[in-house]
């Protein structure tokens, strides 16, 4: 059996193209909906931490990730300009990995910089596949 009919046995094709795009943009948007929720909930906690990163102006870039993270999570679930709003997530989300997960010697900062390249990767195929037909994009046509 070839891996496409054993994926087709698994998840029929009609219940995966209908619902696996809206499932996978709610997975992938969770984690920037809660950390932008904990950054307005603790702004000193986020703003320390941008400043001990050697960044300048921490309260903008509070400011910048609250509005990219729960913005971008909130287009991406809904399912509105989610092409935009996924390449807009795997930038922040490859900026964020190069700013604070950058010290590869440190087994625990490199596995979350590879965190973040495999949600940049999931966030490049929303972009490039757009979100499926539960969707406000494909509402608007």
């Amino acid at each position: 059996m070839s891996a496409s009919h054993a994926t087709a046995a698994l998840v029929p094709a009609t219940i995966s193209n209908a619902l696996v795009p809206l499932v996978g943009r709610v997975f992938l948007s969770a984690i920037f909906l809660l950390s932008g929720i904990g950054k307005l909930t603790t702004p000193e906690v986020t703003t320390g931490y941008i400043a001990s990163a050697g960044l300048p102006f921490p309260w903008v870039g509070l400011a910048i990730a609250v509005v990219i993270e729960i913005g971008g999570s909130i287009a991406l679930i809904l399912g509105y300009q989610t092409r935009i709003a996924a390449v807009i997530l795997a930038v922040f989300t490859l900026a964020t990995a190069f700013a604070f997960h950058n010290q590869f010697a440190d087994q625990n900062q490199f596995i979350h910089f590879l965190k973040n390249v495999a949600i940049a990767g999931g966030l490049l195929q929303v972009a490039t596949f757009g979100a499926g037909r539960h969707s406000l994009d494909a509402r608007l046509g």
